[in-house]
């Protein structure tokens, strides 16, 4: 299978306060035409930095990186035509309407007659009654869905997404993702950063993680669901937890998830706990997901986290 889109090697270093903060650090993968690939990591993991130097809109201090074959600093305007990318921002021109809008957009490409898409992208993304509304009488959730149009007026083979869900309703995050999965059925390269691990556990067939500018992690999601603990013990405490299991422990609030292989395992946590002191409610078991991979590797903790955990119980 051909390469879509190749990152080699890239850095990006910027002055900051009178210091130099590298952003990016050596950044090496390929993403393969026809993928889903999905790029997560915190906020100032340099996934954003990445994406602009893919768009053209930075340049990278050293490295290289290519979609299709082109090089996106010397073939910048082959590239661009093969691109399409929703950025972070809310980015629009308020004397247009969205017909007029998508227009403009499509003759930057020499797309003269493309009414029929531009209908097909008023028709998917649900802007149909919006075709001839001001950009300024548009929600922002509206307003998101035109940059999404924006972004695929040109039929590009390879579609970047940078947070195109983030602060959008659900019937957005719908409809956005019915469209975009059925592009990439028809052959179209998709990149996705989003916050939304939930969404990038069901869309992308592989994915990379970013942490501090450097690539962490980069498997098949089901590898990396796979490398982590089958079960995950979910329960409430107002307790503290042995310092072992908190160690292995995600908290949010009242609410613990510790990992666990299987029921032998999560008698002994139990057991742990209770020796403890620790008051357990709303037990309940599940399946483990993308998050508590995220989490174990932003932390620094290896994925098989339910090994560690084991141990403690022993």
């Amino acid at each position: 299978m051909s390469v879509a889109i190749s990152f080699q090697h890239v850095t990006k270093a910027f002055a900051s306060g009178g210091r130099t903060v590298q952003a990016l650090q050596g950044v090496t993968f390929d993403i393969r035409e026809g993928e889903f690939f999905g790029l997560l990591g915190p906020n100032g993991a340099g996934k954003t930095t990445l994406i602009s130097i893919l768009a053209g809109l930075s340049r990278a201090s050293s490295g290289t990186v290519s979609v299709l074959g082109h090089d996106v600093v010397a073939d910048y305007a082959e590239t661009r035509r093969r691109l399409g990318v929703v950025p972070q921002e809310l980015v629009f021109d308020p004397f247009f309407s969205v017909r007029e809008t998508l227009r403009i957009q499509s003759a930057y490409f020499g797309l003269r007659r493309n009414d029929d898409w531009i209908d097909e992208l008023l028709a998917q993304l649900g802007l149909s009654d919006k075709a001839d509304a001001n950009m300024r009488q548009l929600s922002g959730g509206m307003k998101r869905r035109v940059l999404v149009a924006q972004a695929l007026v040109h039929r590009p083979p390879v579609i970047v997404l940078d947070e195109p869900t983030a602060g959008v309703d659900v019937e957005l995050r719908q409809t956005l993702w019915q469209f975009i999965a059925r592009l990439n059925r028809q052959g179209h390269t998709v990149l996705l950063t989003t916050h939304y691990l939930e969404e990038a556990e069901a869309l992308c067939h592989r994915i990379g993680m970013l942490k501090q500018g450097q690539l962490v992690a980069l498997d098949r999601t089901s590898a990396l669901l796979a490398g982590t603990a089958s079960t995950m013990l979910r329960f409430k405490t107002d307790d503290a937890l042995p310092p072992a299991l908190a160690a292995q422990a995600r908290v949010t609030g009242r609410i613990v998830q510790l990992p666990a292989h299987d029921a032998a395992e999560v008698e002994q946590v139990l057991a742990h706990l209770r020796q403890a002191g620790c008051r357990v409610e709303d037990l309940e078991m599940g399946r483990a997901d993308l998050e508590d991979v995220f989490v174990a590797i932003m932390q620094g903790r290896a994925v098989q986290a339910a090994d560690a955990a084991r141990e403690v119980c022993a």
